[in-house]
């Protein structure tokens, strides 16, 4: 997920979906978000999908109560399994389709998630910011 080795490049593939819409969650975080602050790093998860049906179940599961961390295990095809988990990510660290929608959300809890979905390179996303600094 993060720049460099076997990451894609910060320019958007054609067909890649960039809206940046939130979904989910309970109102999620749209794009003229103004009561955030702006931030330099993000805590952030993810729930990576290659196939939309599959990325459809796991919003399926979202929107049923499920919590981020146990959908992230359970579906997730990122090699890093811990939850969806990415850690804290500094500006420019991350795909840059990907960094545009996790730094419009608001921060949410793995219990009662507020989530965006975006599309790259590496597949479909599902993502929540759990902090911002």
């Amino acid at each position: 997920m993060a720049k460099g080795k076997g990451a894609e490049s910060s320019k958007p593939k054609s067909g890649a979906s960039t809206d940046g819409k939130a979904k989910g969650g309970k109102g999620g975080a749209g794009k003229g978000d103004s009561k955030l602050k702006p931030a330099t790093a993000i805590n952030v998860r993810h729930i990576l999908c290659e196939k939309h049906a599959k990325k459809e179940e796991a919003v399926a599961k979202l929107t049923a109560g499920a919590k981020f961390d146990d959908v992230a295990r359970e579906l997730s095809e990122d090699k890093a399994r811990q939850g969806g988990a990415l850690g804290w990510k500094v500006r420019g660290s991350l795909l840059a389709d990907f960094e545009a929608v996790a730094y419009a959300l608001e921060p949410s809890s793995t219990a009662s998630p507020k989530w965006a979905e975006v599309r790259t390179g590496e597949g479909y996303h599902i993502v929540m910011v759990e902090g911002r600094r």
